[in-house]
């Protein structure tokens, strides 16, 4: 059996640093405060904002959920929020001195673009990293936050002593908020990388040559045995909802026979993705700029 990178001893750490220094501002008048933006009924959506919130709770931080889903929807289907509705929130949040983070919680309505919306964030207050500015800011080596599941992926990596540097690392996904922001801070650490996508062609053939691999799909189970090289480290970042009410990977666990180390879901990294969010709201109530 691989190692299990898991990665609630590194969130507990994390939540522990910034449980500390958000005492320290709000001793100080300025406690750190959250804004997190809900526009779909989408139920692992609510169940992240709820994990959060609690989260938000314990380390001292304000934690603001702003919902503008309707409550009796004029038209048929899954009530959602109106484009103008989420970029009236966004824009007042975002000259809101009391608010310090803000969060656009993805889904998204249909017809809603998070680039476009998510540029009405004022990118000191982006702690997702979700702003094209943020994301142009990372991709050339300025400071900016990550957005946190990318972060994440190398956090656990960096607790759990696997140096990309000089290693094969291949990403499936290329969602501006996981899959190119991890590829971009792979890079960063000098890791030779490949991102494929749902176009990929023969797709396992390219997975098998990671040393490091990185699975944000989307997609249950997408990553078997058969994809994964003997010995390679896989970060799992799937989350996707099971008829149960349940968390399931992208990566099927069976590859913990073949893998040298396997992230979790749930477990993995999940718990840093919201602990490292949070750091980043206290980071940015004790700056006006990105740290």
């Amino acid at each position: 059996m691989s190692l299990v990178l898991s990665g609630r001893e590194l969130a507990a750490q994390i939540r522990a640093e910034t449980a500390e220094r958000a005492a320290e501002l709000t001793a100080a008048g300025r406690q750190p405060r959250l804004a997190v933006v809900t526009a779909t009924a989408d139920q692992a959506s609510a169940w992240y904002v709820r994990s959060l919130s609690r989260a938000a709770a314990k380390a001292g931080i304000a934690c603001d959920v702003t919902d503008l889903i309707p409550a009796e929807p004029d038209r048929p289907g899954s009530p959602e929020a109106t484009l103008e509705g989420i970029r009236v929130a966004l824009i007042a949040l975002s000259e809101n001195p009391l608010i310090h983070g803000i969060v656009l919680q993805t889904p998204l309505p249909g017809g809603a673009r998070l680039a476009e919306l998510a540029g009405l964030i004022d990118p000191a207050k982006d702690v997702d990293g979700a702003n094209p500015v943020s994301l142009g800011r990372l991709m050339t080596g300025l400071p900016a936050f990550a957005p946190a599941t990318a972060a994440a992926v190398l956090a656990l990596l960096d607790h759990y002593e696997v140096a990309p540097g000089g290693r094969r690392a291949v990403v499936v996904g290329r969602s501006a908020l996981v899959g190119k922001p991890v590829a971009q801070l792979l890079l960063a650490r000098d890791a030779t990388v490949t991102v494929c996508h749902s176009r990929t062609v023969d797709l396992a053939a390219v997975t098998s040559t990671a040393e490091v691999l990185v699975v944000a799909a989307g997609r249950a189970g997408l990553v078997g045995v058969g994809f994964v090289a003997p010995g390679a480290v896989v970060v799992d970042v799937g989350t996707n909802s099971t008829a149960d009410g349940g968390l399931a990977g992208d990566v099927d666990p069976a590859v913990a026979e073949v893998a040298e180390a396997l992230s979790p879901v749930p477990g993995g990294v999940g718990p840093v993705t919201t602990a490292l969010l949070l750091r980043h709201v206290v980071s940015a109530a004790a700056s006006p700029s990105p740290s």
